[in-house]
């Protein structure tokens, strides 16, 4: 069984992904989501009372929270499909758009690197995209 974190996993497509994941494999799933205007907590309804899924409002440019979220979770994957992906609201304002895909993806992948560095080389080599993802 790994543990799948998933960012951005109460938006449309991270909720679709999320669910496929629960229902479909023996899988846990950690969802990061801020719940901004794209997020909705009703699309994750149907596995938010599975045992293997667990959800942390936090926004992934929060260093600390994603740190803490490694530790204590310690997933072997990460899908990061959070993003302000709204064009429209990119026109009005462009800066909460750097800040998440921009900001948010480094500050993502560098607290990602330190959970790596922090491995043993045997957990290192098992991680790796799951086979039911990759069809």
């Amino acid at each position: 069984m790994r543990t799948i974190l998933v960012t951005g996993g109460a938006g449309f497509i991270g909720s679709a992904v999320v669910r496929e994941i629960i229902q479909h494999t023996a899988d846990r799933v950690v969802v990061v989501d801020k719940l901004t205007y794209a997020g909705n907590l009703m699309s994750l309804a149907p596995v938010a009372q599975d045992a293997r899924f667990a959800f942390e409002q936090v926004d992934i440019c929060d260093r600390a929270e994603l740190d803490r979220i490694f530790r204590q979770h310690q997933p072997d994957t990460v899908m990061h499909l959070a993003a302000e992906s709204h064009v429209d609201r990119s026109i009005d304002g462009p800066a909460a758009f750097i800040e998440t895909n921009i900001v948010g993806t480094y500050t993502l992948l560098e607290a990602a690197r330190s959970w790596w560095n922090t491995l043993a080389t045997a957990q290192k080599s098992g991680v790796s995209l799951p086979s039911h993802l990759h069809r």
